[in-house]
């Protein structure tokens, strides 16, 4: 029997990149204790924040609402909500919304839906129906302009100060190494855990979880009884992401500990990366969100379809 090297008792997992064995109470808690950690050494919230939680009802945004939960009990005068984006993929996203309000209901957390449909007028079934994959771009592109715009746009409406997402260590790795096959390296720069700007219609946007391995978040939800959505998106494997996951994965399994190191050089490129904020901000000429050019990109998709 292998035992936990911190209480001693019968262990079920081991980091293979530390050479550490964990029961399942002491894994938990360095789980929770590596996003306080996070949280405090970014200097992410404030004890009076109004924090919004984009959860999806996978394992990943579901675990973190659970543990942001426990720790905003001590923060008396902070206030958690949670929004699920409904993009509109048929069969897919309304046991995520049920799943996510299942959650919400059993901690007491108010629960927002917003809806494609409702803000740009199209679901993303209906998009992708539309505009198939027109000049290469993917339906996780489409998806991932619009559910940004879309999350922005909710957060300052529940005037909310904070925005957080659930994007664990995997994810950030995984959009490094995509910036850099797609030579969008001026990306890399805004891969921080804390990313605000001077601008009043931005909320600034925080990654509590971006230390945590994905697998790590699954095994923690998993121990803590937490019920998440299993069903991937249908969208996911048409990705390039689905390929750069599995190669990660491949290369973790064969050399513990490299994840980590990626995410080290990003960190390091990103600081050396930094831009400047620019005082002037320009507005798109459609919708009046923050934007790099005179039409934001999903104004321009809507455009397209109409």
């Amino acid at each position: 029997m292998i035992n936990c090297s911190i209480c001693g008792k019968k262990a079920i997992y081991t980091r293979h990149f530390s050479g550490i064995n964990l029961c399942a109470k002491c894994f938990s808690k360095s789980i929770e204790r590596k996003i306080q950690q996070t949280i405090s050494n970014n200097a992410m919230l404030e004890p009076s924040d109004r924090i919004l939680l984009a959860v999806s009802g996978g394992k990943d945004s579901t675990a973190l609402l659970h543990i942001l939960n426990k720790l905003e009990k001590k923060f008396h005068k902070s206030e958690i909500l949670a929004i699920t984006i409904d993009e509109g993929i048929s069969g897919y996203r309304d046991e995520a919304i049920s799943i996510a309000s299942n959650n919400c209901n059993k901690l007491g957390i108010k629960h927002h839906i917003y809806s494609f449909s409702e803000i740009y007028g199209y679901s993303l079934d209906k998009i992708v129906q539309s505009q198939g994959e027109s000049h290469g771009i993917k339906p996780c592109t489409y998806c991932g302009i619009l559910r940004r715009k879309a999350l922005n746009i909710a957060a300052r409406r529940l005037n909310a100060n904070k925005l957080v997402t659930a994007h664990t260590l995997d994810d950030e790795i995984q959009s490094f190494i995509l910036n850099i096959l797609h030579g969008d390296t001026a990306k890399i720069s805004l891969m921080i855990p804390l990313l605000k700007s001077s601008e009043i219609k931005f909320i600034p946007k925080i990654k509590p979880y971006c230390e945590i391995l994905e697998s790590e978040s699954s095994l923690y939800a998993y121990l803590n009884e937490i019920v998440f959505q299993t069903t991937p998106c249908p969208y996911r494997e048409s990705s390039m992401r689905s390929e750069v996951r599995r190669f990660l994965n491949m290369l973790e399994v064969n050399h513990p500990g490299m994840k980590f190191a990626i995410k080290k050089s990003m960190k390091r490129i990103s600081v050396t990366m930094q831009i400047p904020v620019c005082k002037e901000h320009k507005y798109c000429e459609i919708c009046g969100e923050p934007s790099s050019s005179s039409v934001c990109k999903a104004c321009k998709i809507v455009n397209t379809l109409n």
